[in-house]
């Protein structure tokens, strides 16, 4: 079978009875047999193993498994039960007796896991060269870095050999991977998957991420294996995202200063990033140039500040006591985080509080940040010469993320002329996960293209709604139309128009005595159509809004001409008592003579 493994496509052939999760798992053994020569693996369960996974599926309701036979890899830094967790380093591992919080999550919704991915030791690299287990491979040349510090879990998905995978991020081993692999890697809001049975890298900052074929498939996972874990001290909800830029007419998004981008010598880079923008523009956003020096300042101090002495902490026992077996790089950077002071750290947590405050400020101006993923891509043999610098220079547009408590998502944006992928990021204050997958979906449809490094096309997209949005859409017909005397009152409760509209032909329309306001009535025959705008406001600011509206208008539900049913604006029948029928103008703005603004 040469089956492509994005799940909108496997659940598909799982409903329609064309493959059973036995046959898959058959295939994949058939994939896996032989010999992995981009070192993509630490671990793998047995093909008894995954048979019985699968097993276990049959005679089970597709439609309640939202991962139903969906097999995934796991980076060697979060636990599987009954395979060892390594972190990259033997003399570390131990074997787990329960999985990870968030494989568990995964598990439970039908999905397979098929074993343990290579990865930077202790998850302390961008680029997936330092592991005893050997520098994971680009899934499209070989002489070239994967990324890290999730390599193969991003190289395991590139090559068809898994539909998702899970990494962890701290200063970008979500991402720099899946840019360098032609795949979407999302690293959700800080907290929003539980990092219980992760080694931890800096547990203050850690992240599991997600790489996924599609920003579809990413959305599909991150609603499995987000929720809040009690156990996990630094778990929280992801809260209702509101306004949702990812799918809006228009948005705003910060582009950084030429003076601030940097490409390393990388044309061909630059050249895409550019296209990246124009891309943006053509779906809609209007570019604000963003200043980028504090977020550079906050990025700095991920690893010149106390926040090494944290990679120090989770693994001191084992690093005082066997230092020489941690990868010289990796030593290098732990080691210097044994004589940081109390004094230190919060003259850090001060200079970080007062960063984050100004890097706030960027998000009154725009909804979504664009950056490249990575300035440039290396080969194996020079990372392994200039391992600190290089590795520095991966980290350019990511190590400040976690630190300012952002949410981020990579997405492929064109190949270079030697044939290997770009990718650029969409980032977004915490929360913001959903409109940044759809945003992300949209700019992966505008490009096209294949699925990772296989010859499989580019599926179209399927809009999903999975995550909460704690949005409510209204539909207006009178003085609340943009441009109208009472549209403050929806713009100042943080409402974003969405689309003019018109209703299904059923309803009559009457000007009030008032002479102010419109009253809009169902009717069973001699109905038309009205014009309306759909607004979106958040759920919290609705109720005052409702109170607000005197008699005899309410809020009832309007059918559009478009199928879909909204609140909007309805009137008592006695309301319509001496007020004039403008039913043939067909809207208030007509009527009133107003055109709408530009």
């Amino acid at each position: 079978m040469n089956l492509s493994l994005d799940i909108a496509s496997l659940r598909q052939r799982y409903q329609s009875g064309a493959l059973t999760p036995l046959q898959l798992m058959e295939d994949l053994l058939a994939r896996l047999a032989g010999e992995d020569s981009h070192a993509i693996w630490i671990s793998r369960l047995g093909a008894d193993a995954l048979r019985a996974y699968a097993r276990n599926l049959q005679g089970k309701d597709i439609a309640s498994l939202p991962l139903y036979g969906i097999p995934f890899a796991i980076k060697d830094n979060i636990d599987l039960a009954g395979l060892p967790t390594t972190a990259a380093c033997p003399e570390f591992a131990y074997t787990p007796e329960r999985s990870a919080a968030v494989v568990q999550r995964l598990v439970d919704a039908g999905a397979i896991p098929l074993g343990k991915t290579n990865l930077d030791q202790f998850a302390t690299g961008l680029n997936g060269t330092r592991s005893p287990y050997g520098a994971c491979r680009n899934a499209f040349d070989p002489d070239f870095i994967s990324g890290g510090s999730s390599s193969g879990s991003a190289v395991a998905v590139a090559l068809g050999l898994a539909s998702f995978s899970l990494g962890t991020d701290t200063a970008g081993s979500g991402r720099v991977p899946a840019a360098f692999n032609n795949l979407v890697g999302h690293k959700p809001s800080c907290g929003a998957l539980s990092t219980r049975g992760v080694v931890p890298a800096c547990r203050s900052l850690d992240a599991v991420s997600i790489f996924a074929l599609t920003a579809e498939d990413a959305e599909r996972v991150l609603a499995v294996a987000a929720g809040f874990d009690v156990e996990d001290e630094y778990s929280r909800p992801l809260a209702p995202h509101g306004f949702d830029f990812g799918r809006a007419a228009g948005f705003r998004f910060g582009v950084p200063m030429q003076t601030d981008l940097a490409f390393f010598g990388n044309a061909e880079a630059e050249r895409l990033f550019g296209e990246a923008v124009q891309r943006m523009q053509a779906l809609g956003g209007t570019p604000v140039d963003v200043d980028l020096a504090p977020f550079l300042d906050t990025a700095r101090l991920l690893y010149d500040g106390p926040w090494v002495a944290e990679r120090y902490l989770a693994i001191r026992d084992f690093f005082d006591t066997q230092p020489d077996k941690v990868f010289p790089p990796v030593c290098e950077i732990i080691a210097g985080g044994r004589g940081i002071s109390a004094a230190n750290t919060f003259a850090h947590l001060y200079k970080l509080r007062a960063l984050k405050r100004t890097c706030d400020a960027v998000w009154d101006a725009v909804d979504v940040m664009l950056t490249p993923t990575a300035g440039t891509i290396y080969r194996i043999d020079d990372m392994q010469a200039d391992p600190i610098r290089l590795n520095s220079n991966l980290g350019y547009y990511t190590n400040f993320m976690n630190l300012l408590d952002l949410a981020a998502t990579a997405v492929p944006a064109g190949f270079q002329s030697n044939g290997l992928p770009f990718g650029v990021t969409l980032i977004a204050p915490p929360h913001q996960d959903g409109p940044l997958l759809h945003l992300a979906s949209r700019m992966q449809q505008a490009l096209g293209g294949k699925l990772g490094a296989t010859d499989h096309a580019l599926p179209p997209a399927r809009k999903l709604n999975l995550l909460p949005d704690g949005q409510i859409r209204v539909a207006v017909v009178g003085a609340h139309l943009s441009g109208l005397p009472l549209n403050h009152q929806l713009t100042e409760r943080n409402a974003r128009w969405v689309s003019a509209a018109q209703t299904v032909p059923t309803y009559r329309f009457y000007a009030l005595p008032d002479g102010k306001r419109p009253g809009l009535i169902k009717v069973e025959t001699g109905g038309a159509s009205i014009a309306c705008e759909v607004w979106e406001m958040p759920v919290s600011q609705f109720g005052s809004f409702v109170d607000g509206i005197p008699a005899p208008l309410g809020i009832g539900k309007l059918v559009l001409a478009d199928g879909s049913v909204v609140n909007g604006f309805i009137c008592e029948g006695i309301g319509v008592v001496d007020a004039k029928d403008i039913t043939e103008y067909g809207g208030w703005r007509a009527w009133c003579g107003v055109s709408p603004p530009d």
